[in-house]
């Protein structure tokens, strides 16, 4: 292991994004944002192959039922992890080392104690919650199995994710990309192993994402204990700085509802077709994860986004975060187009690998590809600009515009046009998605406007005052020293700032 921990130490060290070339600081950290997403795809697909080629027909659409839920359980807790990864970009912009330690050994006990009572609640409520998401009978049993499995492995889920969120923040990508690799293969030897020699199915496959779970969670924590900077980890300093906790709290807690009620919105939409039945509900999940591919290659700009202007925020570089924006929305629109495109041409033979033969599911993903790739950009551009806001300190701002345009319009689709007989289809069904995407992105460009307007006026106005005071041999006010710096209880009005020392990352899914 130490030997393991010192090639990774070698192939990987924090970078300041504030300095160099832009452009290329940009790909090189992306890059491999995006191929640890795809790596997770594919061991993702990887899973829903196995099962679906396992004896039984069903366990495929019992993997897919659990999703929304799954997500449910975890995205509020994922949201702490943006708000820690943002803070450690800004602490680390303005290189303020004790507060990076403190929020480090704040964050981890965090993770550990919400991962338990998380991974319970899932465990002890699965079933209900399966029969509230109106999960066809023939599903439940093996859905309810699938996810009490995977709640056992939540908590050390969460521990990776905040731990990678804290080393992308210091720009550092290559460590997770590294350590969900060794994950990964792991987990697909693990499932073959399960299902083609043990015959298990729905079961095995979940005992080999927990077993690859851990891995991934005790590489990120070891390799943060090796470290030489100031984002080293060390278990016995472990405690609740009760600043930097709350900071991270209102930083990520907004994220962590968008990402929740994002679930919400999808297991209403995902109750709705459940009664179409098992082939339905297979075609979608299989279809839903090939979207998944399109999906992390726009997310890795969002990631982008957040984290360097997080960082540009805390060196208080602020000029440069409209390039940052320009960029990263370009990237995105090109990546969505062209991998939206690529997955529905490519559409029947990948379907065809999840169920081999199937035409009737085959017809139901391509329904679903038909619907959504083509615009699956529009939401990638609004993400991006959700995470710029977030770097920015706008966290609860930019979720309101989420929650009301995503969830809310989504929701209110379903429950309304949908239920009119002759709309209640699928096609009608998947046109809430490109619809909620266009609203939200049109509404975060115009939030972004006002903020970014805003930020440059006030930093302008108070930068003339403490030049104005230095002339005059006066001491330059607090303000003057900290022009963003705004109500101490943090982002609780629509457009109230964050201060920029306090501040900073994170993301998830349509």
């Amino acid at each position: 292991m130490a030997l393991k921990i010192k090639k990774f130490k070698r192939a990987a060290a924090s970078v300041d994004l504030t300095e160099g070339p832009l452009f290329k600081r940009m790909v090189l950290f992306t890059l491999p944002i995006i191929a640890t997403g795809v790596l997770q795809l594919l061991f993702n697909t990887a899973d829903l192959v196995v099962v679906g080629n396992s004896t039984d027909p069903t366990a495929l659409g019992a993997v897919g039922a659990t999703g929304p839920l799954i997500n449910l359980i975890v995205n509020l807790l994922l949201g702490l992890s943006v708000g820690a990864g943002v803070l450690a970009a800004n602490y680390f912009g303005s290189k303020d080392e004790k507060s990076m330690h403190e929020l480090v050994h704040t964050a981890f006990p965090t993770a550990a104690i919400g991962g338990v009572i998380f991974g319970l609640v899932g465990f002890f409520g699965a079933r209900e919650f399966l029969i509230l998401m109106d999960t066809d009978s023939a599903l439940l049993e093996k859905a309810t199995l699938y996810v009490k499995i995977y709640s056992i492995g939540i908590p050390v889920s969460i521990v990776y994710n905040f731990g990678a969120a804290i080393l992308r923040s210091v720009g550092d990508t290559t460590c997770p990309l590294i350590f969900l690799t060794i994950a990964g293969v792991v987990n697909v030897i693990f499932n073959l192993i399960f299902v083609f020699c043990f015959h298990m199915d729905v079961d095995g496959v979940a005992i080999a994402t927990v077993i690859s779970q851990t891995i991934s969670a005790v590489f990120v924590v070891f390799y943060m204990m090796k470290v030489k900077e100031s984002y080293r980890f060390s278990p016995r300093k472990m405690r609740f700085y009760k600043d930097k906790f709350l900071r991270m709290v209102v930083i990520g807690l907004p994220a962590g509802i968008q990402g929740s009620f994002f679930s919400i919105s999808n297991i209403i939409i995902q109750a709705a077709i459940n009664p179409f039945g098992t082939v339905v509900v297979s075609g979608n999940t299989s279809a839903a994860n090939i979207e998944g591919y399109v999906y992390v290659g726009m997310n890795a700009f969002h990631q982008t986004a957040l984290n360097f202007t997080g960082q540009h925020i805390g060196a208080k570089k602020y000029k440069r975060i409209k390039k940052i924006t320009f960029l990263c929305v370009l990237c995105t629109g090109v990546v969505g187009l062209f991998l939206g495109l690529g997955a529905l041409a490519l559409g029947h033979p990948l379907l065809n690998l999840y169920s081999p033969g199937r035409e009737d599911m085959i017809a139901v993903g391509m329904l679903r590809l038909e619907m959504i790739c083509v615009t699956y950009f529009t939401f990638g551009i609004g993400d991006v600009l959700s995470g710029v806001l977030r770097g920015m300190g706008h966290s609860t701002s930019s979720m309101l515009i989420t929650l009301g345009c995503v969830c809310g319009l989504r929701i209110l689709w379903v429950y309304t046009i949908f239920q009119v007989e002759a709309y209640h289809t699928l096609k009608v069904l998947f046109y809430s998605y490109p619809i909620s995407w266009i609203a939200n992105m049109v509404l975060q460009a115009a939030l972004l406007l006002f903020a970014y307007t805003r930020l440059l006026k006030r930093a302008k106005r108070e930068e003339a005052e403490k030049i104005s005071e230095e002339a005059g041999g006066g001491e330059p006010s607090l303000e003057a020293e900290n022009p963003l710096s705004a109500e101490e209880s943090g982002d609780c009005a629509l457009f109230c700032e964050e201060s920029p020392r306090n501040l900073k990352e994170s993301s998830e899914f349509d």
